[in-house]
């Protein structure tokens, strides 16, 4: 099949961000003005009011915010301060929190659903024929191919689909194709759909045959006689109908019903103490204990764990550190806990791994080699007792670099593969990550003993790509974190898609004893 030239051109991006919006969730609140906070500037701006209730201490709000809503950024809402993420990560995505104002006053619960949008997620898939297209060639047959256009808000076309050519023939069948509903129509289903058909030219000036117009409360009709359509030319007379075979409609489960339906994610970190990272105690070691700012392990820790733990509901995470000589014997090890406790290697929070971090530094020696098989075989075993899609596992790997058990770490990676996991490895320092681009598998899928991934799920991000000039780091955070975590969903969602795991239903939205008031949703 023919993808387009620009896939990005399919989706409705930002163009000024290049972004993609994972899915657009609508938040219902119970009052108010809504502040988003931009990324770049720091700047609240008002995002919308809902109208006022007049006398009643429960109102239910009619206005409802459509935001984008990405899982890899940290998106901040501001009417009693939370994350969009906060929201979605939440039981049946309902938060409720105490409004703030004045001090020491209650001033009452402000509860803040979050809904995906319908019609995100619908895939259409649809068959066409034609039959008798106009004779362009002097021999009489042509090379068909049918161009794709939904109309914008502002009467322009945007390209949506383009169908392979069929060679040599007046009436061609092409190929069913799948769409995203939104790239056919942005959800409007009455909204035009303009068809071309063309004559494909080895040159590229490609012939015009005709064009027809359609919509998508059209198309889903299906076969009959609605959809059969005159290619019609100005230029020429003739009658050649375009027939649609078939037409199906597929509802695709996306990260969030999963989250909502109740899947955990749990998020492990594992930091690198080899040699290679200097003396901690020397200003120059990636290691270094500055008073005043975070060195470039706990500055990559931050920025992704910020974003990882509003879908961990008991913000408990296992921290490990690798290439180490512990006490009190010195011997080696490659997955020991960073508070020191075997059997309890659980941190509290961000906060909770840092300060593990900072105290173990300062009582293990910095050793070798850099060996990562034990730390993806050790998440791998809980992600191994857990397949019925409850929960999902992401290790997140720091490191300096040069990889010692390249083909151990390989072997681990394609066995964790078929779990419910996804590794995130963070390169800091100087040093080559050839190795590192290896294992991410974008290129080329990552092979062990003959047997291939199942799946990617490494991703790797070199952390000096992230320092900007200006010293602006919290700017460079956000961005690490949205490229670290950006594969994470379409991970997570191909795991459950290969075991056939439909999310759970979200429960019901919770109502306090003694009301009949309820929330509504749409």
């Amino acid at each position: 099949m023919d993808k387009l030239e620009d896939m990005s051109s399919v989706y409705d991006f930002d163009p000024i961000t290049g972004n993609i919006p994972a899915t657009k969730v609508e938040i219902t609140v119970s009052l108010c003005v809504l502040y988003t906070q931009g990324v770049e500037t720091k700047q609240w701006r008002e995002f919308g009011r809902t109208e006022v209730i007049d006398n009643t201490l429960n109102p239910d709000f009619v206005r409802k915010y459509i935001l984008d809503y990405f899982f890899e950024e940290k998106q901040n809402l501001r009417q009693m301060f939370c994350t969009l993420g906060e929201i979605v990560g939440s039981p049946a995505s309902r938060l409720e929190k105490p409004l703030g104002g004045i001090t020491g006053k209650k001033c009452g619960t402000i509860i803040l659903t979050a809904e995906e949008l319908s019609n995100c997620r619908d895939s259409a898939t649809m068959q066409f024929c034609a039959n008798k297209l106009d004779k362009k060639d002097f021999f009489g047959k042509s090379d068909p191919f049918m161009v794709f256009y939904r109309s914008n808000e502002d009467g322009t076309f945007t390209i949506c689909h383009k169908t392979e050519v069929v060679k040599n023939t007046l009436n061609p069948v092409w190929q069913p194709f799948t769409i995203p509903v939104r790239a056919l129509c942005n959800g409007d289903y009455d909204r035009t759909i303009k068809v071309e058909v063309y004559d494909w030219d080895r040159d590229g000036s490609h012939d015009f045959i005709g064009d027809f117009t359609t919509s998508y409360r059209e198309l889903a009709r299906g076969q009959s006689q609605f959809n059969v359509y005159e290619v019609s030319n100005l230029q020429v007379l003739f009658h050649s109908p375009v027939t649609l075979l078939s037409f199906s409609v597929e509802s695709e489960f996306t990260f969030l019903d999963y989250i909502k339906g109740g899947t955990q994610i749990n998020f492990t970190v594992a930091i690198d103490f080899t040699a290679s990272n200097g003396n901690p105690s020397q200003s120059t070691s990636l290691h270094y204990m500055n008073p005043y700012q975070l060195n470039a392990y706990a500055m990559a820790l931050k920025a992704v764990g910020e974003i990882i733990q509003d879908y961990d509901s008991d913000k408990m995470f296992p921290a490990l550190g690798f290439g180490a000589k512990l006490p009190p014997d010195g011997r080696v090890s490659h997955e020991f806990p960073l508070n020191g406790n075997m059997e309890n290697p659980y941190c509290n929070g961000i906060e909770g791994i840092l300060e593990a971090y900072h105290q173990s530094l300062k009582t293990v020696q910095l050793y070798g080699p850099t060996n990562f098989a034990p730390v993806v075989n050790h998440v791998a075993r809980y992600a191994a007792a857990v397949q019925d899609g409850s929960q999902y596992f992401v290790l997140l790997i720091i490191t300096d670099g040069v990889i010692s058990d390249m083909a151990q770490t390989k072997e681990a990676i394609v066995n964790a593969a078929k779990l419910p996991m996804s590794i995130i490895i963070v390169g800091v320092g100087q040093a080559e990550f050839d190795a590192m681009v290896e294992l991410d598998g974008d290129d080329i899928r990552i092979s062990s003993r003959g047997k291939l991934a199942e799946r990617d799920i490494v991703q790797f991000v070199p952390f000096r790509d992230y320092m900007d000039r200006t010293g602006n780091h919290v700017l460079s955070m956000a961005r690490l974190a949205k490229d670290v975590l950006a594969e994470i969903p379409d991970q997570f969602i191909s795991y459950m898609k290969s075991r056939g795991i439909k999310p759970n239903p979200a429960p019901p939205p919770y109502t306090p004893p003694g009301h009949t008031h309820h929330h509504t949703q749409i």
